[in-house]
């Protein structure tokens, strides 16, 4: 082929020199025929091929069953590489076109070779994100950082390139110019150090399974709360539940703490864990007509009557003297309270049975005895499980009266006026 393209670009001269013209106008006259003719047989070699490729990859795409087919043809790589035939094409022609131009020669041929090399690192980049697209509609892969691995790839890809073009450029042998690069590698790792953190994370969290693409995750340094959307070399991507979009460095996945919430999504349920705050001047011993009040309250009535006996009996075998409340055992407002609430999540239809369901009395504090509910709900949508939450919070704190209770509340300027 090459001798065809000789025949070609080398037929002019001897034509023009025989019609009687110098050597010089035949030159540039038979240059400038050339350039045209040459512009030309590119530009139809580019139709042709772009007509046959973008045909054959069209047709193989639709009669094969895999989608990585069509994702090349969506990432439009057959175009890509009918480019690269034409500029093949020139490359060759070049030196003998410009063969009594020997100046021009080598300037358009680095040129040429400078753009055949970025041509294909850009044809390997879109042969990549067919495959990072590929793999994403995989199950197995969807929740992988699978553009981090790409991108260094690319990463290492662009640096062989860059070394092919500086090489070129400037007529440096390459094992010359490695040398120079390793002179000054740590320049290049301060440069790229986020990068290079940056990779180590994503194997890391790869590895260890630690953060996957649609996780919901919480990193209270960064203003994150919502799920990873994507995950690259340099940065994981989290559309937060206001909408807003928070990008948090991927190398401080593995240098920071951040919540990940996965595992109770995987879960059979959801925690709650609240409580409310009982005054304690309004905790005290239940007197018998209350305790007949309160057993009209079905879901404790039948407690009632059980601890009841229990207590009257282990007071009169031990001839307790209950002229004062506060002698033997007794019944207060607030166990009888904690019970039934403890009752009522057990009846509540939204809450899990199978895992705990309590509700247990902490630490007393300066604002009074803490009641804290402890159970999961069936339901871990957001909004389902604020509305089970709220529902049974409602519920809680319109039962207080019923036992004489009080919840505590800051006083206003309302409460000391007369």
């Amino acid at each position: 082929m090459y001798k065809y393209i000789e025949k070609i670009f080398t037929f002019l001269y001897p034509v023009f020199r025989k019609w009687g013209l110098g050597s010089s106008s035949a030159s540039y006259l038979s240059l400038l025929i050339n350039i045209a003719v040459l512009c030309v047989l590119a530009y139809a070699i580019y139709v042709i091929f772009r007509l046959i490729l973008v045909t054959i990859m069209a047709v193989i795409a639709q009669k094969t069953k895999t989608k990585f087919d069509d994702l090349l043809v969506t990432n439009k790589t057959a175009k890509y590489i009918a480019h690269l035939i034409p500029l093949l094409f020139i490359y060759k022609s070049v030196p003998i076109i410009l063969e009594r131009f020997e100046y021009w020669e080598g300037f358009f041929g680095k040129l040429v070779g400078i753009y055949i090399v970025i041509l294909v690192l850009w044809i390997i980049r879109t042969v990549f994100n067919a495959l990072r697209d590929y793999l994403k509609l995989k199950p197995r892969y969807s929740d992988k950082p699978i553009d981090s691995f790409i991108q260094v790839i690319m990463i290492v890809l662009w640096m062989v390139g860059i070394t092919m073009i500086i090489s070129k450029l400037f007529d440096i042998d390459q094992k010359e110019l490695l040398t120079i690069l390793g002179a000054v590698s740590a320049v290049i790792i301060l440069i790229f150090r986020d990068t290079i953190l940056g990779f180590v994370s994503s194997v890391q969290v790869s590895i260890n399974d630690m953060v996957r693409i649609g996780d919901w995750i919480t990193m209270d340094r960064f203003g994150a709360d919502g799920d990873v959307i994507e995950i690259n070399l340099a940065t994981v991507k989290v559309r937060n539940f206001d909408n807003t979009t928070t990008t948090i460095p991927t190398y401080s996945l593995s240098s920071d703490s951040f919540q990940n919430w996965r595992g109770m999504l995987n879960s059979d349920g959801r925690r709650i864990k609240r409580h409310i705050l009982i005054k304690t001047s309004s905790i005290r011993f239940l007197v018998e007509e209350e305790l007949n009040e309160l057993k009209k309250i079905q879901l404790i009535s039948d407690y009632i009557d059980t601890r009841k006996v229990e207590i009257d009996t282990f007071n009169t075998v031990n001839k307790i003297d209950k002229s004062l409340a506060i002698n033997g055992r007794n019944l207060t407002n607030l166990g009888l309270f904690r019970k039934y609430i403890t009752q009522y999540l057990h009846h509540y239809p939204g809450l899990n049975k199978n895992m705990i369901t309590l509700c247990r009395q902490l630490q007393s504090t300066s604002h009074g005895v803490p009641l804290e509910v402890y159970a999961f709900s069936h339901d871990k949508r957001f909004e389902n499980y604020e509305y089970i939450m709220a529902d049974i919070f409602d519920h809680i704190i319109a039962s207080v009266k019923y036992f004489d209770l009080e919840i505590f509340e800051t006083a206003s300027e309302n409460d000391f006026q007369v």
